[in-house]
């Protein structure tokens, strides 16, 4: 039997061979990935940003709000501003294009945060006007996954459009692992939008989602096929939503010419892979039940031959 010390210096030359052999163990050379801890962090602190009464103790935000938001956001700009840059030299950015770049992309990402704060309350709103078993839209932004992943999706889809590597996927997988909803940020959603119970909902890349739209648990987005791999970057892969659509549980809806038109109902457990017309109504034929008649007694040990 090998001793510890043996153990542990023969796993540390394979592991060090390795190293020298597959780039990929390491970061490129003389450069530093973005750190995940510090994009989550300002993830949560915009929270306190966006929504000051519900996830900042600071009272400066009722008695001085625009003191606290403008100290707050100088301190989100400098290290949103660092991590951002950090991801562009990575890419191979020479310094001084990635820390110009680096100042637009956080300029422009700020700017924007009324806008997505503003969506944010469509979002709100839709959640209570859908779920009977809201009792306020205090409630929703309190404690809603859906909205939960909403939120950092439209923070993370700004910065995907301005083509920032790692960070706006770092966020969205955040958000996943935290609900169990997988937004990816490339996808382009409307307004009024609303992720009832959330768990297991996917939503591809290339996905469009107009205005008023419902998804509830186990709603796939989905591609047809990915075999292709990398050829198919860049390629409408996922669906488009239109307007005022619902898709209820454990649907899957798949392609990049699939178009689910406006005012349409998917029922649950439906598998679609072509366009639905406005104003239809879908749904999948259910299996025959069987119920049998209740015997009048059950003993414990044979329950679940009932």
């Amino acid at each position: 039997m090998s001793d510890k010390k043996s153990a542990i210096l023969r796993a540390a030359k394979g592991l060090t061979e390795n190293y020298a052999s597959e780039e990929l163990f390491m970061p490129k050379s003389g450069r530093r990935l973005p750190n995940r801890s510090v994009i989550i962090d300002i993830v949560r602190d915009l929270k306190s940003i966006v929504f000051p009464g519900y996830f900042s103790t600071d009272t400066s935000a009722t008695v001085f709000p625009e003191y606290y938001v403008g100290h707050r956001l100088n301190d989100l700009y400098d290290r949103l501003k660092n991590q951002i840059e950090i991801a562009l030299l990575y890419h191979g950015e020479e310094p001084e294009e990635a820390a110009a770049h680096a100042d637009r992309t956080a300029c422009g990402f700020f700017e924007q945060l009324p806008e997505i704060q503003r969506l944010l309350l469509t979002d709100v709103q839709a959640g209570f006007d859908g779920d009977p078993a809201a009792k306020s839209k205090e409630e929703i932004i309190f404690s809603y996954p859906g909205l939960f992943a909403i939120y950092v999706y439209r923070l993370a889809h700004v910065l995907y459009k301005e083509e920032i590597p790692f960070i706006p996927r770092v966020m969205s997988e955040y958000a996943h692992g935290r609900t169990g909803i997988d937004i990816n940020p490339g996808a382009t959603i409307g307004e009024y939008f609303f992720i009832d119970h959330g768990t297991g909902v996917v939503v591809g890349e290339t996905t469009e989602i107009g205005n008023n739209v419902k998804l509830y648990q186990g709603v796939t987005l989905g591609a047809l096929s990915t075999r292709k791999g990398q050829q198919l970057a860049n390629v409408k892969r996922h669906p488009t939503i239109r307007d005022n659509v619902t898709i209820y549980s454990n649907s899957t809806v798949l392609g990049g010419e699939t178009v689910v038109g406006e005012n349409t109902i998917i029922g649950g457990n439906t598998f679609i892979t072509e366009s639905i017309p406005a104003n239809t109504k879908v749904s999948a034929k259910s299996p025959e039940l069987v119920i049998k008649k209740p015997k009048a007694q059950v003993s414990a040990t044979n329950v679940w031959d009932y």
